[in-house]
């Protein structure tokens, strides 16, 4: 038993050590790499902790090597300014004045109800509450937002083509009003990228591959 814990403790320490060499970013928004290095540091100790019948240097030197590959691929970073889009990757406009950008979101592997889960995590409730918006490399989402922000609270009809009837209902709006609404616009439910509505019937809508829209229509439901 203090066999184990004096090994733990030289990981810990070692660990520590490490992490602290690596920088705050390790324990705040990473970089892909640097995901995948602290994923195998992680790894990497428990195998010494947990079985004694392995060397503890081993599980040392491995650390220590991981924290080598660290620093050579933050060096490249820093010295060659193309490598850092290749290695970390490039921030995606995902949202412009045209509205969403549904090709960046797809080579993002997102759809629009991920940028709007992230939009509302950000503090934004609906899709016109920002003139640009941008997912980071790291992940984070950014946006540059408007002076003044809808004050009500935005339901998607309408996701990528496919029809939210329960948001439908919540919203107290009859099939056949939706469908006379998408019939002035001259769009099918197929062609549209995103449509939603607040509590005042103010409708974001955009069909794919042209402008959003700012328009109106009646809203019965209390949300």
């Amino acid at each position: 038993m203090a066999l184990i814990f004096v090994r733990t403790a030289i990981i810990f320490l070692t660990l520590l050590v490490v992490m602290r060499l690596m920088g705050k970013s390790q324990i705040g928004e990473m970089q892909p790499f640097e995901f995948i290095i602290t994923l195998l540091i992680a790894e990497l100790a428990c195998i010494p902790m947990a079985d004694s019948s392995i060397p503890l240097l081993y599980g040392v030197v491995s650390i220590v090597a991981m924290f080598i590959l660290h620093q050579i691929v933050w060096l490249l970073d820093l010295w060659f300014k193309p490598m850092k889009a290749l290695i970390c990757g490039r921030p995606s406009l995902v949202i412009t004045k045209e509205g969403i950008d549904e090709y960046q979101l797809k080579k993002n592997n997102l759809d629009v109800s991920d940028l709007i889960e992230s939009m509302r995590a950000a503090g934004y409730f609906n899709l016109d509450d920002v003139y640009y918006g941008l997912y980071e490399a790291n992940g984070s989402f950014s946006a540059l937002e408007k002076e003044e922000k809808t004050s009500s609270l935005a339901v998607t009809l309408i996701d990528s083509g496919k029809l939210n009837a329960h948001n439908l209902s919540t919203c107290g709006i009859e099939r056949a009003a939706l469908d006379k609404f998408l019939k002035e616009q001259k769009a099918r439910i197929n062609k549209v990228l995103v449509m939603t509505v607040d509590g005042n019937g103010r409708v974001y809508f955009q069909k794919r591959g042209e402008s959003y829209k700012i328009l109106q229509m009646a809203v019965n439901g209390q949300w």
